[in-house]
């Protein structure tokens, strides 16, 4: 059995452009690591050892892609039979898929959101029910950005908090999507943060964002992290306490140095809220 990550733990996403950084990082870069497993299944040679190499040293989290958990076509039971082996090769203590669907007769390689209805929970619930008995696990959703809301008949908050009850999962709480998505929507980023039930939030995101207008922010994780969703992290620390928290850069990579500063940045903001948190109850 896999051992659960200590709540101060902080992680960076596993890219394939990383690998020297990574496997030169010396103790206390980082906690963990966070890959997605489709795309290391099968992989071997060069990258597969490097992906042993560092597993050996670090805890491997996952972040699936592709099991279009809001999808209407059957899910891919030979993907997940191979993501369970994947888990259970590397002792993964946390997996996690986006509350949204990316299929539909074919892979549509994008993140598409789901209709905010109650007939929509009960489908999505009922996937992540039968994804979590096909993996013999419990898994985490992540709540996913999107810029149209096809027929909303709920807010993006009760419809996330309907899913987690309905389908008795966790929640990987994105900050960044949560702040792109405020913006984007018209609505109050720490009000949808302070509606969440903590209980269920197994792990947090922290990701950069480009600013296209005042109104219109894309989540790009291409570029460092903003101040306003530092900010947002803090005001979830300050709510729920310290979690697990991953940095995500998938692109426009800087040096490994200034990813670290990054990381260094997040466990600033945690300890300033356990101080806080201390003092608050002496």
């Amino acid at each position: 059995m896999s051992r659960p990550l200590p709540a101060t733990s902080v992680g960076l996403g596993l890219r394939r452009a990383l690998l020297g950084p990574l496997q030169d990082a010396p103790t206390g870069d980082f906690d963990f690591l966070e890959c997605a497993p489709e795309n290391w299944i099968g992989v071997g040679g060069r990258l597969g050892d490097a992906l042993a190499q560092l597993a050996s040293r670090h805890p491997l989290c996952c972040h699936g892609l592709s099991l279009s958990l809001g999808g209407c076509a059957p899910l891919d039971r030979e993907l997940l039979a191979q993501v369970r082996d994947f888990l259970d090769h590397y002792r993964v203590p946390l997996y996690s898929e986006h509350l949204s669907y990316c299929s539909d007769d074919g892979q549509l390689y994008d993140l598409l959101p789901i209709p905010f209805t109650e007939e929509a929970v009960r489908h999505v619930a009922a996937r992540i029910q039968e994804t979590q008995d096909l993996l013999g696990r419990r898994i985490a959703i992540e709540n996913a950005s999107y810029y149209a809301a096809p027929h909303q008949r709920m807010s993006e908050l009760e419809f996330t908090c309907a899913v987690l009850a309905e389908a008795d999962c966790d929640l990987l709480l994105d900050v960044n999507n949560v702040y792109v998505n405020a913006i984007n929507h018209r609505y109050d980023a720490s009000a949808f943060i302070a509606g969440l039930p903590g209980d269920r939030i197994a792990c947090l995101h922290v990701a950069g964002h480009y600013d296209e207008a005042p109104d219109l922010k894309i989540d790009t994780h291409g570029a460092p992290v903003k101040d306003a969703v530092w900010s947002l992290l803090g005001e979830t620390y300050a709510r729920f306490g310290a979690r697990p928290t991953v940095l995500e850069r998938d692109f426009n990579f800087p040096p490994y140095a200034e990813l670290v500063a990054e990381l260094g940045t997040v466990r600033s903001i945690m300890r300033d809220h356990a101080r806080a948190d201390r003092h608050a109850h002496a």
